[in-house]
């Protein structure tokens, strides 16, 4: 069964780090643009950052650029969300999803039940 599990999600302070992961089982991500996505309590969801299969990443917005980074370990088969100087309103679920397209197409194939992170004093 072709699975991506989220984990990391937490509660975390203004200002803190966190770091998600995102794991494959039954395929392998190496060929596979993966995205990670957020979707806050009443809001649409909205793309975060993505990498590609070569590396290269791709920004979504603007609301994070600076403070969250993406980042493949090959041989463990899993995509990082490192988030730092975390703000309230980054507060929601975060999910992954693996794509065969490219980043700049936006179009996954196969998505993770999602990790609630919370930013909250």
């Amino acid at each position: 069964q072709l699975q991506l599990v989220e984990s990391g999600g937490g509660l975390v302070q203004p200002g803190g780090s966190l770091r998600l992961s995102c794991a494959a089982s039954g395929f392998t991500l190496d060929s596979y643009s993966i995205g990670w996505f957020r979707q806050a309590p009443g809001k649409e969801r909205e793309g975060v950052l993505c990498i590609n299969s070569s590396g290269s990443y791709v920004n979504y917005g603007d609301s994070v650029k600076g403070r969250f980074t993406i980042s493949r370990d090959k041989a463990k088969n899993t995509v990082y969300l490192q988030m730092n100087s975390r703000k309230p309103e980054d507060t929601a679920v975060y999910y992954c999803a693996a794509g065969r397209r490219r980043c700049h197409v936006g179009e996954y194939d196969y998505w993770g039940q999602g990790t609630q992170v919370t930013v909250s004093s």
